[in-house]
């Protein structure tokens, strides 16, 4: 039996333990650092407030309880006396200090009447009321993105105002045909925004509220005979807005109807009850509203994190890399990330 010299055998054991370990050992470079997944923006709640005349006052109440129960609107559209309270909300007129100004409105402060014009009232004075009470900036310097919806008299095409004189534009959104003069500006003529959209709906998704509440306080016709001239011609308005009032209210998230039917529409002494019904109607709705914005927030938070969720490693990536592939070039060089580098 011969004897493997002592050098000889150690020489062996080393070759052997070189072949089978390949490269050296490389330590593990540490996980790359995963930035955070940015928040999903908030839904952006608009609300658009309808015409009635005296009956907008509801508007008021609808908003208190609205900011009461932590959800603001960032977007304000109105059209007639939906505009005026829109107006003075973008502001920055707080739920209380509209309701406040409310009860300090005298209706002389609104009415000029101008008896050349055949009675009508000329809106001027209104123009000036709001004015100075939303400091005489314009609607692109409000605090909240407002839009006033008017009817262009020429052609009966719904007009947005989304920039110039507020006062100019609330007056051209509340002018009713028959009561008020037309409101001549630059080439056109405009009259009450509530012949083509008694609840601006679209005219809030164009400021880009992605849930809308809408406020309808427009009377419905039933089967009797307005007492006044003002409640015939507010009447007449609603009936021929009402099929094109109804598809634009469906388009909206979320529909609060105040009950202000017995409220007429010169009827400023019940200003409070006008208030109180909107704030009733708010409270009913609010289960339903708070449901349907959490759901869109929902939805939207999980689609924004599916939009920034880093890549799934390569599975090839995730394979040990073999000595014999690296010797021959088929291992797939990787980033930190899992994927695979191009060569």
């Amino acid at each position: 039996m011969h004897l493997i010299p002592r050098p000889l055998l150690l020489a062996a054991c080393v070759t052997l333990l070189a072949a089978c370990g390949g490269d050296n050992v490389k330590p593990t470079p540490p996980p790359a650092a995963v930035k955070p997944t940015p928040a999903a923006p908030k839904v952006k709640v608009g609300i658009a407030l309808g015409g009635g005349a005296a009956k907008g006052f509801a508007h008021i109440g609808v908003i208190k309880m609205l900011e009461a129960n932590g959800i603001e609107p960032q977007v304000v559209s109105g059209t007639s006396a939906g505009s005026v309270v829109g107006a003075l909300y973008a502001s920055g007129m707080d739920p209380f200090r509209l309701q406040t100004q409310a009860f300090a409105l005298d209706e002389a402060k609104i009415r000029d009447v101008r008896l050349f014009s055949g009675g009508l009232v000329q809106g001027q004075k209104l123009q000036d009321y709001v004015n100075d009470l939303v400091g005489k900036r314009t609607i692109q310097q409000l605090k909240k993105p407002f839009a006033a919806v008017s009817t262009q008299l020429e052609n009966g095409e719904r007009t947005v105002f989304v920039r110039g004189n507020t006062g100019q534009a609330v007056r051209a959104s509340s002018s009713i045909p028959g009561v008020f003069e037309p409101v001549v500006i630059g080439k056109a003529s405009y009259v009450d925004g509530g012949v083509v959209s008694p609840v601006p709906v679209d005219a809030a998704r164009q400021l880009g509220a992605d849930f809308v509440i809408a406020v309808d306080i427009s009377t419905k016709a039933q089967g009797t005979k307005p007492g006044s001239m003002l409640g015939i011609v507010n009447q007449s308005i609603s009936i021929m807005g009402q099929r094109l009032g109804e598809q634009e209210l469906a388009r909206a998230d979320i529909v609060i109807r105040p009950k202000v039917n017995d409220i007429g529409p010169a009827d400023f002494e019940q200003k409070n009850t006008a208030i109180l019904e909107g704030e009733r109607a708010a409270l009913a709705a609010m289960p339903q509203i708070k449901a349907k914005l959490a759901e869109l927030q929902r939805t939207r938070n999980a689609a924004h994190a599916a939009r920034h969720a880093p890549p799934k490693p390569d599975p090839r990536c995730l394979e040990e890399p073999s000595r014999l592939g690296r010797l021959f070039g088929r291992d797939v060089k990787c980033d930190a990330a899992g994927q695979p580098v191009k060569q």
